[in-house]
């Protein structure tokens, strides 16, 4: 872990470059949108001058952007080359990694706690930074972070949605309980979100919606939309779109993102359009419930999992596609339906959270968990040929004037010299 220079600074200007330090309890490049979000706000934010550093807990993110990483290393129990591994004495001697242990041996979820604990012994002495910005940790570290420095956090959609999904699901009393222990960390993050002076979020939807559950008042958000990476996800015009090929780059093992709506679409359609197929870019966990249905609904040859793909294999599946299905039931951004959209795929969504803010007239809604509905629209672009060209056209040009990453940076400062000004109003009161 690289040392942290304690030089203290002058950010008397409101209009001189700041210098951020975005943190992140995990920064996964390939599964998850905090990577994500990490890499490209973090890059955004340099191209605008600010000075960025990033502390990450593992799996750590990839820049390559010119921002410096540090790594605050953790037991990191969920790695998949040692899954669950059992620590060492010597590791157990330090209390955040026992609380960590203890944590997710009991089926809670004890990364953000631990996290912000590590960032607050790292960090409580610092005076390098102007904002601190949480990257959806919430964790009492930060709590105690944001009594010293000026602190803002990103909460990218109400996380009680996936737990209230979640345990809806399962029809087993004892998963349903194991959801509600894994998901307890909810309650340490609405305390700590209370406590913070500025919120970012990523849509309107997700404001109203993180208001309400978190008991937090509208007006200390800021809506800050994603950006979607457009020097990745563009159009590919040397590959043709092989018709009926559905794409749907959703997660297949969590009931919200809404595959198991989708293939019961696919089984009313198929009969009448054999040539229908689906690509799902990712694998389903090994005992996952997406196999049984498949099965059930006579689907095996109609379905085709990528496994992990590297990013121009993922650009050139967009490109190959008649069409992008989002069947999220809900949905705090929809970074899958902006990313088809940029490859001016044209898309076909729910209506979930805020994913009418992402598409808005530039692809066809339906409600979520409708399943004859989300059929007849993937009917309607695969016998309409001119529709599907002119909703890819319009896709793309919608991500191009509302999504970049540039205004997301741009729009994010704005959020930070707000938090900045009440931080010393407050400091002064």
């Amino acid at each position: 872990m690289s040392e942290l220079n304690l030089e203290p600074i002058d950010s008397a200007r409101s209009d001189r470059p700041l210098r951020i330090g975005l943190l992140s309890y995990r920064g996964n490049p390939h599964c998850g949108g905090q990577g994500v979000y990490v890499r490209h706000l973090s890059h955004a934010l340099g191209q605008l001058g600010h000075t960025v550093e990033v502390i990450s807990g593992p799996p750590y993110p990839h820049l390559d952007n010119g921002a410096r990483l540090h790594r605050l290393p953790s037991l990191d129990l969920y790695n998949p080359q040692d899954l669950f591994r059992t620590p060492t004495l010597r590791e157990l001697c330090n209390p955040i990694n026992m609380l960590e242990w203890v944590g997710i041996s009991t089926m809670g979820f004890s990364e953000p706690l631990t996290f912000g604990l590590r960032a607050y012994r790292m960090l409580k002495s610092c005076d390098r930074f102007d904002i601190l910005h949480d990257n959806q940790c919430l964790s009492y570290g930060i709590w105690a972070l944001a009594r010293r420095i000026p602190t803002l956090a990103t909460i990218h959609h109400p996380i009680t949605v996936d737990r209230d999904m979640a345990i809806r699901a399962e029809k087993r009393l004892w998963k349903k309980a194991k959801h509600i222990r894994w998901y307890s960390f909810i309650g340490m993050q609405k305390r700590v979100a209370r406590t913070l002076n500025r919120i970012i979020t990523v849509s309107a939807q997700a404001r109203d919606d993180i208001s309400r559950e978190f008991r937090i008042p509208p007006e200390r958000f800021s809506v800050v939309p994603n950006g979607i990476d457009t020097t990745l996800f563009h159009p590919l015009p040397g590959l043709a779109r092989e018709p009926f090929r559905l794409i749907v780059t959703n997660s297949a093992d969590i009931a919200l993102k809404g595959l198991h709506v989708l293939l019961r679409a696919m089984a009313t359609l198929v009969p009448g359009c054999p040539g229908l197929h689906l690509v799902v870019v990712g694998m389903p966990k090994e005992k996952s419930p997406i196999f049984s249905l498949i099965r059930e609904l006579g689907l095996g040859e109609k379905v085709q999992f990528t496994g992990r793909i590297d990013q121009d294999a993922f650009v050139r599946h967009y490109a190959r596609a008649w069409a992008a299905v989002v069947p999220s039931l809900y949905e705090g951004f929809g970074l899958p339906a902006g990313e088809a959209m940029a490859c001016a795929v044209p898309v076909i969504s729910t209506t979930g959270g805020a994913l009418p803010e992402v598409v808005g007239d530039a692809g066809l809604l339906v409600p979520p968990g409708d399943h004859l509905a989300l059929a007849k629209a993937i009917a309607l672009i695969c016998d309409h040929p001119h529709l599907a060209r002119t909703l890819g056209r319009a896709g793309y040009e919608r991500v191009m004037a509302n999504f970049t990453w540039q205004a997301a940076a741009r729009q994010t400062v704005c959020a930070y010299r707000t938090s900045i000004d009440d931080y010393r109003r407050f400091s002064l009161s």
